[in-house]
Protein backbone atom coordinates (compact mmCIF):
# COMPACT_ATOMS: atom_id res chain seq x y z
CA UNK A 1 0.00 0.00 0.00
CA UNK A 2 1.32 3.26 -1.13
CA UNK A 3 1.51 6.26 2.00
CA UNK A 4 -1.40 7.74 0.74
CA UNK A 5 -3.70 4.26 1.23
CA UNK A 6 -2.23 3.54 4.56
CA UNK A 7 -2.78 6.76 6.20
CA UNK A 8 -6.60 7.38 5.21
CA UNK A 9 -7.80 6.10 8.30
CA UNK A 10 -9.83 6.62 11.15
CA UNK A 11 -7.92 7.96 14.04
CA UNK A 12 -9.43 8.27 17.63
CA UNK A 13 -8.65 8.76 21.26
CA UNK A 14 -10.75 9.78 24.17
CA UNK A 15 -10.88 13.42 22.58
CA UNK A 16 -11.58 13.94 18.72
CA UNK A 17 -12.08 11.40 15.91
CA UNK A 18 -10.38 12.06 12.87
CA UNK A 19 -11.64 10.25 9.16
CA UNK A 20 -11.36 10.59 6.12
CA UNK A 21 -12.99 13.37 4.27
CA UNK A 22 -15.86 13.14 1.97
CA UNK A 23 -18.64 14.47 -0.24
CA UNK A 24 -21.29 13.68 2.25
CA UNK A 25 -19.48 15.99 4.90
CA UNK A 26 -20.04 19.08 3.06
CA UNK A 27 -22.68 20.47 5.54
CA UNK A 28 -20.87 19.94 8.81
CA UNK A 29 -17.95 21.63 7.24
CA UNK A 30 -19.82 24.16 6.04
CA UNK A 31 -21.47 25.04 9.07
CA UNK A 32 -18.82 26.10 10.84
CA UNK A 33 -16.70 27.32 7.97
CA UNK A 34 -18.27 30.76 7.33
CA UNK A 35 -16.38 33.07 9.50
CA UNK A 36 -13.35 35.24 8.51
CA UNK A 37 -11.61 35.09 11.17
CA UNK A 38 -11.12 31.53 10.68
CA UNK A 39 -8.81 32.16 7.13
CA UNK A 40 -6.80 35.05 8.06
CA UNK A 41 -3.57 33.09 7.80
CA UNK A 42 -4.84 30.42 5.38
CA UNK A 43 -3.62 30.52 1.62
CA UNK A 44 -7.76 30.28 0.99
CA UNK A 45 -10.40 33.27 1.65
CA UNK A 46 -13.51 31.64 2.67
CA UNK A 47 -15.98 34.64 2.14
CA UNK A 48 -19.11 33.19 -0.24
CA UNK A 49 -20.99 30.44 -1.10
CA UNK A 50 -18.28 30.21 -4.42
CA UNK A 51 -15.72 30.58 -2.55
CA UNK A 52 -16.57 27.59 0.25
CA UNK A 53 -17.88 25.45 -2.76
CA UNK A 54 -14.12 26.18 -4.29
CA UNK A 55 -12.64 25.01 -0.90
CA UNK A 56 -14.72 21.84 0.04
CA UNK A 57 -14.57 20.32 -3.58
CA UNK A 58 -10.42 21.42 -3.31
CA UNK A 59 -10.49 18.86 -0.33
CA UNK A 60 -12.51 16.42 -1.72
CA UNK A 61 -10.89 15.95 -5.16
CA UNK A 62 -7.04 16.83 -3.37
CA UNK A 63 -7.78 13.66 -1.52
CA UNK A 64 -9.88 11.48 -3.91
CA UNK A 65 -6.59 12.08 -6.10
CA UNK A 66 -3.73 11.07 -3.47
CA UNK A 67 -2.20 14.47 -3.45
CA UNK A 68 -3.17 14.90 -0.15
CA UNK A 69 -5.04 12.40 2.86
CA UNK A 70 -7.78 15.11 4.55
CA UNK A 71 -9.05 14.73 7.77
CA UNK A 72 -12.77 15.41 8.66
CA UNK A 73 -12.18 16.32 12.65
CA UNK A 74 -14.95 15.35 15.62
CA UNK A 75 -15.38 16.89 18.48
CA UNK A 76 -15.89 14.21 21.11
CA UNK A 77 -17.01 16.04 23.88
CA UNK A 78 -20.57 18.04 21.39
CA UNK A 79 -20.48 15.07 18.57
CA UNK A 80 -20.08 17.91 16.19
CA UNK A 81 -17.32 18.90 13.47
CA UNK A 82 -14.37 20.91 14.95
CA UNK A 83 -12.46 21.57 11.24
CA UNK A 84 -10.22 19.57 9.18
CA UNK A 85 -6.73 18.73 8.73
CA UNK A 86 -4.52 16.83 6.06
CA UNK A 87 -1.33 14.74 5.61
CA UNK A 88 0.27 16.26 2.38
CA UNK A 89 3.84 16.72 0.56
CA UNK A 90 4.39 12.52 0.86
CA UNK A 91 7.71 12.29 0.35
CA UNK A 92 7.57 8.11 0.65
CA UNK A 93 10.86 7.49 -0.94
CA UNK A 94 12.83 10.01 1.54
CA UNK A 95 10.39 9.42 4.47
CA UNK A 96 9.18 13.04 4.91
CA UNK A 97 5.69 14.22 5.23
CA UNK A 98 3.70 17.34 6.13
CA UNK A 99 1.24 18.04 8.39
CA UNK A 100 -0.89 20.72 7.58
CA UNK A 101 -3.64 22.77 5.91
CA UNK A 102 -5.22 22.86 9.21
CA UNK A 103 -7.99 24.54 10.64
CA UNK A 104 -10.86 25.07 13.84
CA UNK A 105 -14.16 26.56 13.91
CA UNK A 106 -13.65 29.15 16.27
CA UNK A 107 -15.67 27.73 19.02
CA UNK A 108 -13.28 24.93 18.70
CA UNK A 109 -10.11 26.81 19.62
CA UNK A 110 -8.23 26.98 22.65
CA UNK A 111 -10.05 23.94 24.18
CA UNK A 112 -7.18 21.26 23.32
CA UNK A 113 -8.31 19.80 19.58
CA UNK A 114 -5.84 21.07 17.83
CA UNK A 115 -3.33 19.60 19.98
CA UNK A 116 -5.54 15.91 20.00
CA UNK A 117 -5.74 15.95 16.86
CA UNK A 118 -2.31 16.28 15.75
CA UNK A 119 -1.00 13.77 18.27
CA UNK A 120 -3.02 11.48 16.45
CA UNK A 121 -1.44 11.98 13.02
CA UNK A 122 2.23 11.99 14.45
CA UNK A 123 1.47 9.12 15.88
CA UNK A 124 -0.07 7.85 12.60
CA UNK A 125 2.85 8.91 10.95
CA UNK A 126 5.92 7.84 12.88
CA UNK A 127 3.83 4.33 14.13
CA UNK A 128 2.28 2.77 10.92
CA UNK A 129 3.55 5.12 7.90
CA UNK A 130 7.25 4.82 9.55
CA UNK A 131 8.06 8.41 8.93
CA UNK A 132 11.27 9.79 9.77
CA UNK A 133 10.58 13.47 9.76
CA UNK A 134 7.31 15.41 9.76
CA UNK A 135 6.99 19.01 9.59
CA UNK A 136 4.91 21.79 9.69
CA UNK A 137 4.62 25.36 8.23
CA UNK A 138 2.99 28.37 9.01
CA UNK A 139 2.98 32.16 8.39
CA UNK A 140 5.46 34.08 9.90
CA UNK A 141 2.59 36.58 11.18
CA UNK A 142 0.55 33.59 12.86
CA UNK A 143 1.18 34.11 16.60
CA UNK A 144 -1.79 31.89 17.58
CA UNK A 145 -0.31 28.88 15.76
CA UNK A 146 3.31 29.39 15.95
CA UNK A 147 2.53 28.95 19.46
CA UNK A 148 0.51 25.85 19.35
CA UNK A 149 3.38 24.33 17.06
CA UNK A 150 5.78 24.68 19.95
CA UNK A 151 3.79 23.69 22.48
CA UNK A 152 3.38 20.20 20.76
CA UNK A 153 7.28 20.01 20.71
CA UNK A 154 8.04 20.71 17.34
CA UNK A 155 11.17 22.35 16.43
CA UNK A 156 11.12 25.95 15.08
CA UNK A 157 13.90 25.11 11.73
CA UNK A 158 13.59 28.84 10.14
CA UNK A 159 11.91 31.45 7.94
CA UNK A 160 11.72 30.49 4.11
CA UNK A 161 11.06 34.41 2.92
CA UNK A 162 8.31 35.24 0.42
CA UNK A 163 7.41 31.67 0.25
CA UNK A 164 4.10 32.05 -1.73
CA UNK A 165 1.28 34.88 -2.56
CA UNK A 166 -1.68 35.08 0.07
CA UNK A 167 -5.54 36.98 -0.51
CA UNK A 168 -5.03 40.31 -0.75
CA UNK A 169 -1.42 40.65 -2.20
CA UNK A 170 0.67 39.98 0.23
CA UNK A 171 3.58 37.70 0.08
CA UNK A 172 4.00 34.91 2.83
CA UNK A 173 7.06 34.47 5.19
CA UNK A 174 6.57 30.68 5.85
CA UNK A 175 7.91 29.17 9.25
CA UNK A 176 9.09 25.85 9.31
CA UNK A 177 8.93 23.20 12.19
CA UNK A 178 9.59 19.48 12.58
CA UNK A 179 9.75 16.57 14.50
CA UNK A 180 11.77 13.76 14.10
CA UNK A 181 11.82 10.06 14.34
CA UNK A 182 13.87 9.97 17.33
CA UNK A 183 12.07 12.56 19.51
CA UNK A 184 8.71 11.01 18.81
CA UNK A 185 8.79 8.05 21.97
CA UNK A 186 9.90 10.78 24.22
CA UNK A 187 7.53 13.25 23.03
CA UNK A 188 4.37 11.04 22.27
CA UNK A 189 4.15 10.33 26.94
CA UNK A 190 4.48 13.90 27.54
CA UNK A 191 2.30 15.11 24.73
CA UNK A 192 -0.33 12.74 26.65
CA UNK A 193 0.25 13.98 29.75
CA UNK A 194 1.34 17.36 30.08
CA UNK A 195 -0.56 20.69 28.66
CA UNK A 196 2.19 21.69 26.89
CA UNK A 197 5.65 20.34 25.53
CA UNK A 198 8.73 22.83 25.23
CA UNK A 199 12.13 22.30 23.58
CA UNK A 200 13.41 22.95 26.75
CA UNK A 201 11.91 20.03 28.68
CA UNK A 202 13.10 18.07 25.53
CA UNK A 203 16.83 19.12 26.49
CA UNK A 204 16.36 17.80 30.21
Amino acid sequence: MSWAELAAATLENDHVRLRPIGPEDRESIHDIAMDPVIWRYFVSLVETEADFDAFFEGMVADHAAGRRVVFHITDKTTGRCAGSMSFGNLSEADSRLEIGWSWLGVDFQGRGINRWAKYLLLEHAFETLGAERVEFKTDRLNVQARAGLRNIGALEEGVFRSFNPMPGGRRRDAVYYSVVRGEWPWLKGELAAHPKVTRQDMAV
